[in-house]
């Protein structure tokens, strides 16, 4: 392409798809700022009409990674994440669960954003709690070691996205971008549980993240939201090993009584700060027990437990010691 997207945009528009060498190209002309915006949108409404394929995620991920600031993180390592996307406004389900998996004794390099598509997002309430989410860069491997838990700003990780910024607004429809956050964790991890706002998605991500090296991931959806849910069924496509394999789960598989969705709606900033804390102080409910449940299924991606029961026990008592509460005090004093 020679720093051109012409070509594959004329490509695109006769229905062909790129392979992965491709995408990685567009996607690195793209990121070098080689493209004008009208190419840039043309090229993600082709790949969203026509949806996009594990190739095309594949390279482009590849193109990000090879431009992201890294981080080093102990080996098994893993990221708690959602796409986003899923307009439901809930609590923040993942940043509970990375301090519940933290106070469990795992590593976790978790990567988020500010709001995007919610009204609070994890740089959000981690701010609100007192969390510096700008620590310098290089502090960062550190405060992993210490704290158990570090939260990666993804803006400051992947600069070079910022030239499809413009487009990505003015287009205001979901693009490649909402599914490439997550299959670019900036600490290359290779465990992971990660939710998807559509369920249509998790077995590509899964091939995806799998054709990237992971070894150990859940992707999963849960009665429109972009996480385990214990208002109903749970789609699950899972990642061990090579081998993928998908199946649904229920709250009562994990020992936890439903609850709808309402039960874990949130609101701002301050709000969703405000219901993390209690709950790390020992509030119970649904909050709690939809937190309980995806720590659990982490637990399982981590290999510290064998099934979602024993990740419930190790999980609760994370929470009931107060150890999940420390390692939020723990980040909170690395990163002043």
């Amino acid at each position: 392409m020679s720093g051109n997207l012409k070509p594959v945009l004329a490509r695109l528009a006769q229905g062909n798809t790129m392979d992965v060498a491709e995408s990685e190209e567009a996607f690195g002309i793209i990121m070098a700022g080689e493209a004008t915006p009208s190419q840039i949108a043309g090229l993600l409404m082709a790949l969203r009409v026509r949806g996009e394929t594990v190739a095309e995620l594949t390279g482009a991920v590849h193109a990000m990674r090879a431009r992201m600031i890294p981080v080093d993180a102990p080996e098994g390592a893993l990221d708690v994440c959602g796409t986003g996307g899923d307009a439901a406004g809930t609590l923040n389900i993942s940043t509970a669960v990375t301090f519940v998996l933290a106070g469990a004794g795992i590593y976790v390099a978790k990567h988020g954003n500010r709001a995007l598509s919610s009204r609070s997002g994890g740089a959000d309430v981690l701010s609100m709690l007192g969390v510096d989410v700008d620590v310098p860069l290089e502090r960062l491997p550190g405060i992993l070691s210490r704290a158990h838990c570090i939260f990666m700003f993804a803006p400051r990780h992947h600069a070079a996205l910022r030239h499809a910024a413009g487009p990505r607004v003015e287009l205001g429809t979901r693009t490649i971008f909402n599914l490439l956050g997550p299959l670019a964790n900036p600490a290359r991890v290779r465990r992971q549980l990660t939710g998807v706002f559509a369920p249509q998605w998790a077995r590509p991500m899964a091939e995806t993240l799998r054709n990237l090296g992971s070894t150990d991931a859940w992707i999963v959806h849960g009665q429109g939201l972009d996480e385990l849910t214990v208002a109903g069924e749970n789609q699950v496509v899972a990642l061990k090993d090579g081998v993928i394999s998908e199946f649904t789960l229920s709250p009562e598989q994990a020992g936890l009584a439903r609850a709808p969705v309402s039960a874990i709606t949130g609101g701002d900033p301050a709000t969703n700060a405000n219901a993390l804390q209690a709950l790390l102080n020992g509030a119970l409910g649904a909050y709690r027990d939809t937190v309980l449940f995806n720590a659990a299924a982490a637990l399982n991606v981590a290999g510290r437990v064998g099934s979602l029961e024993e990740g419930v026990v190790v999980a609760a008592h994370s929470l009931d010691s107060g150890a999940a509460r420390l390692a939020l005090e723990n980040l909170k004093r690395e990163t002043v």
